[in-house]
């Protein structure tokens, strides 16, 4: 009996430490998705079938963050989905406490804008939260196995690219390409609040 409720309390202090976690941290393994694409197809991380890695970047079409920064998420993958590291864009919003945000103006922005990426909805947000992201934009780097190796934002200047010394997510799939220690492991992800449902 001792030995029953011994296990039983070890089972709930390591349910309550993952939950405590509020997600994936550096060198956890992340969960595969099945998240609808503004083409109306599922997309999965499973469906890169040659995939070395993944650029995860949770945004949104009505956050001026992430509005800022989608020339650039254009520019990573046009330079890295060639090498393996294609963007998946997840919209983790729900839709009526955030209505710009829906699944029908996704697929407007997406046009607009000429993604090049998969731009998905996290209807349920499940996938948000076991990710644990906070803002919008907030990317998380995982390499062929899905383990993530960076998480935060994508340089230190939101407002002017040209201006932005440190680019994270580029130094982090350089790193992975050439077999190397992601040099900046995590950052501050700055951007707005995700807009949970109630």
């Amino acid at each position: 009996m001792k030995k029953y409720v011994f296990l039983t309390l070890i089972s709930l202090f390591a349910l309550a430490f993952t939950l405590d976690k509020g997600g994936y941290e550096v060198g956890d393994k992340a969960s595969d998705f099945s998240l609808k694409n503004v083409d109306g197809k599922m997309v999965s991380l499973a469906s890169y079938e040659d995939a070395k890695g993944y650029i995860v970047v949770f945004t949104c079409n009505s956050c001026p963050y992430s509005v800022a920064y989608e020339d650039r998420i254009i520019a990573l993958h046009e330079q890295y989905a060639d090498k393996g590291y294609p963007v998946i864009a997840i919209n983790p919003n729900d839709e009526e406490k955030s209505p710009k945000d829906s699944y029908d103006l996704m697929k407007v922005r997406a046009k607009e804008k000429n993604f090049p990426f998969a731009y998905v909805y996290d209807e349920t947000q499940s996938i948000t939260k076991s990710y644990g992201a906070t803002n919008t934009p907030h990317v998380y780097v995982l390499d062929k196995d899905r383990t993530v190796k960076y998480i935060g934002a994508i340089d230190n200047n939101t407002r002017d690219a040209s201006a932005a010394d440190k680019k994270y997510v580029e130094d982090a799939v350089d790193a992975l390409i050439k077999s190397k220690e992601v040099p900046t492991k995590k950052t501050k992800a700055i951007g707005c609040t995700i807009k949970w449902a109630s």
